[in-house]
């Protein structure tokens, strides 16, 4: 038995309108030489059988696809989720479609590899740019339009945008020292990652100004998720003298932190003040809501296509290190240090 065709192609539309395979490409490439009559009737013809041109055959016609190229590590991540949701409102108002490859795990060590391998795969061909969320790999090998949203490099190749990590790690720390908090935990991140580094400077640097004396023993460093962030905790918890404000490097660290202390019989602000940073949407709802640092991630995203679309278009970008700035939100789980009398 012959087996079914499944795929329409051009020679079929054509076959159907009843014109030849060069002005159904006339139409499909929006050429303005096809008289009206004609044109409306392909495009219906193309809606009936369901036609859907080949990106890659569609670059090699006009060199471009209109469409972008974003690669994360895990979509699992409130992160890259949030970044995604960037992009996406941005591509709607430029015009642009978006195409999404994940790997699953960042942390695998064949990640870096593969993350070449995607953008010599999208670049060129289906994608007429590419946008890489917390790249692993220093370079890329790609004469096409790339730009990273928080590289694991403080220096790249190619364009990136970053939060301005750092001073935001300072004004959590200068909140919570305003509070009265002087021994104050610290829950990091991956320490491979620039974002993670530049927010345990800025512990650090926050602890030098005021004086302080830093202990090793209340820096924990985790990698970024709630059950690390969880565990990390309840390491500070049991010191002999535990501290009484918390800084995670993430908001879901700092819910990990949170859990560990309710587990604890503590309670969260009054006996331990906890601070995050990111604002991911589960901020905003858990214990009241997460005082954190705001680091605009969808705007990250944003900015990102910005950039790319610049960069597709042969046009200057201003700037092609990007400095997302920071906000510190102050809500529930903060609050100043309540001294008990002995």
């Amino acid at each position: 038995m012959a087996r079914k065709k499944s795929t329409v192609t051009i020679q079929d539309v054509a076959a159907a309108a009843g014109v030849s395979v060069s002005t159904v490409s006339r139409v499909l490439n929006n050429k303005d030489d096809v008289a009206e009559e004609t044109y409306e009737n392909i495009q219906r013809v193309i809606k009936e059988l369901g036609y859907t041109s080949s990106l890659a055959a569609k670059s090699m016609r006009s060199r471009k696809t209109n469409v972008i190229g974003l690669i994360v590590s895990d979509l699992n991540q409130s992160f890259c989720l949030n970044v995604v949701k960037g992009v996406n409102r941005a591509i709607e108002r430029l015009d642009y479609d978006l195409l999404v490859y994940t790997g699953g795990d960042s942390t695998d060590r064949t990640w870096p590899v593969r993350e070449r391998q995607y953008v010599s795969l999208l670049n060129g061909s289906i994608t007429d740019g590419i946008i890489v969320v917390t790249p692993t790999a220093e370079t890329f090998s790609t004469n096409f339009p790339l730009v990273a949203i928080d590289p694991h490099r403080d220096s790249t190749d190619f364009p990136a945008v970053i939060a301005t990590n750092r001073i935001g790690a300072m004004s959590a720390m200068e909140h919570l020292l305003g509070l009265g908090h002087r021994r104050i935990g610290f829950i990091g991140g991956r320490p491979d990652l620039q974002s993670a580094i530049r927010r345990l400077e800025g512990y650090k640097d926050s602890l030098r100004q005021a004086n302080i004396p830093l202990d090793p023993d209340l820096i924990q460093i985790g990698d970024f998720t709630q059950e690390t962030g969880y565990r990390c905790a309840k390491k500070l918890i049991s010191l002999p003298e535990r501290p009484t404000a918390i800084f995670a490097a993430n908001d879901k660290s700092a819910i990990g932190a949170i859990e560990a202390i309710i587990d604890a019989g503590l309670t969260v602000p009054n006996d331990i003040s906890v601070v995050g940073f990111d604002n991911i949407e589960e901020a905003s709802c858990v214990h009241g809501g997460i005082t954190t640092v705001d680091q605009f991630i969808a705007d990250m995203g944003r900015v990102a296509v910005e950039m790319l679309v610049n960069l597709i278009q042969n046009k200057p970008i201003e700037n092609t290190l990007y400095r997302m700035p920071t906000r510190l939100l102050v809500r529930s789980t903060s609050q100043a240090l309540i001294t008990k009398a002995g």
